[in-house]
């Protein structure tokens, strides 16, 4: 008879119901929000929390509940999980319909198998589309009566950016160009690599998103890490949680800020110029640990991962430790929530929705796996003054979770659209949701 594992042990068990189990929280989403957030000490338990909820979708005619002074249509339904959205300045919709590509050896063992059917559960299990569809609301009226592929054979398309006639694409393993020309629906011709991105058989965090400086000259592309805190071995990490700065005509690279676990939306704050960046934190030490986090990036820079969190707070499951770069571990500005899963994020433009949400920073919360009672599945305004966050943050949409703790749908790409409202992917409910001002 053989002997199994205490560890694997609780793996199998865990396998067997992905039900809620482990710890649960002792503070509350709020106290781990903002400038200040608590960080209680970490909770490492045997079996790791998992609180999943289970992806069922929207009923018919059910949609998000919006703010008062402002109301939700969905602008199209009926994609194949929707992830990132750009909008061309003609305003046609691009969005990214997409998942995970393979990754074999992200999931080897009893613990890889158990995630990958936790994510199969919570929605992100489905095949990848690997395709770009052009959405186009002619008429005006808020909803897209054109769809057209626009780009297809894609390897896990995220982000997407133009710079004048070139259309940017990032892939999960390469930043690739298109050319393009003002109110065509589809790109026939083929791609031109600028820059390999890593990936590989692990790829654990495979988004990578894309944005360009204001004149056009480099562009910004998010590499999450590949792995929790460093397991897989700081080989494996090479170039990755971090801001690649890249020069868009040539290529050439560098590595702009470092210690980002996962950062995944990027803009540019309109009063100073400076970019900001969304960023997944690290799981399995407490339902309350760690705060999820938006913050300006500075060049240079280096924000933990994965010795540290929260600026200079030691992750002891890091072996090797590295005491002297956490002595550089800078604190993000803002958190949360802890384990929100804070993906999408635009600053508003001030004349698309009304007040609050007239200045500040909109951030789609895709929701938790590893808290109980869940975090996220809304998206949040987070007020700013002067360039900085001034405030707490105010729920724009909510209603993500049923009554049963089931996804109808979970939030992720967000952007103004350039005519009067914000654009929300939904990758669970397969639609793009429309915010406006109530009428």
């Amino acid at each position: 008879m053989f002997k199994i594992r205490p560890r694997y042990a609780a793996l199998l068990l865990l396998a067997g119901g992905l039900a809620a189990c482990g710890e649960s929280s002792t503070l509350q989403v709020s106290d781990g929000t903002g400038a200040s957030p608590k960080l209680p000490e970490p909770n490492k338990t045997l079996i790791p929390t998992v609180n999943i909820a289970p992806a069922v979708g929207w009923p018919n005619g059910s949609k998000p509940a919006a703010a008062p002074g402002t109301q939700v249509a969905a602008f199209a339904q009926g994609l194949d999980h929707p992830r990132w959205l750009y909008v061309l300045p003609n305003g046609d919709v691009l969005v990214a319909e997409t998942n995970a590509p393979p990754k074999p050896d992200d999931s080897k063992g009893i613990r890889g198998w158990v995630m990958k059917k936790v994510m199969g559960k919570a929605g992100a299990g489905v095949p990848s589309a690997n395709r770009i569809t052009l959405l186009r609301d002619a008429d005006h009226d808020g909803v897209a009566e054109t769809r057209k592929v626009f780009l297809d054979h894609l390897n896990s398309p995220f982000g997407m950016t133009l710079i004048g006639n070139d259309l940017y694409v990032a892939d999960t393993d390469r930043l690739i160009r298109f050319p393009y020309q003002e109110g065509q629906t589809s790109i026939s011709a083929a791609p031109v690599k600028v820059v390999d991105l890593p990936a590989g058989t692990i790829n654990h965090h495979w988004t990578k998103n894309v944005i360009a400086s204001k004149d056009g000259s480099r562009l910004y592309v998010t590499v999450g890490s590949n792995s929790n805190v460093g397991e897989n071995g700081l080989a494996a990490e090479e170039g990755r949680a971090a801001i690649w700065e890249v020069d868009a005509a040539t290529g050439a690279h560098r590595i702009f800020a470092s210690g980002l676990r996962n950062p995944n939306g990027m803009d540019w704050e309109p009063t100073t110029g400076k970019l900001w960046t969304s960023v997944n934190e690290r799981d399995e030490i407490g339902s309350d640990l760690v705060p999820d986090y938006v913050t300006s990036v500075q060049d240079g820079a280096f924000y933990g991962w994965p010795f540290s969190y929260y600026g200079q707070h030691v992750d002891a499951r890091v072996d090797p430790q590295n005491p002297a770069l956490v002595a550089k571990a800078i604190a993000p500005d803002y958190a949360v929530g802890p384990h929100t899963a804070s993906l999408g994020m635009v600053f508003t433009d001030g004349k698309s929705l009304p007040a609050p949400f007239t200045q500040g920073l909109l951030v789609s919360q895709h929701g938790s796996w590893n808290r109980k009672p869940h975090s996220g599945y809304k998206v949040i305004f987070v007020p700013f003054t002067d360039g900085k966050p001034s405030g707490a943050p105010v729920d724009l949409l909510t209603g993500f979770l049923n009554q049963d703790e089931k996804a109808q749908g979970r939030p992720v790409g967000i952007v103004n659209d350039n005519k009067g409202g914000v654009l929300v992917a939904d990758d669970v409910g397969n639609v793009i949701w429309r915010v406006t001002a109530s009428k």
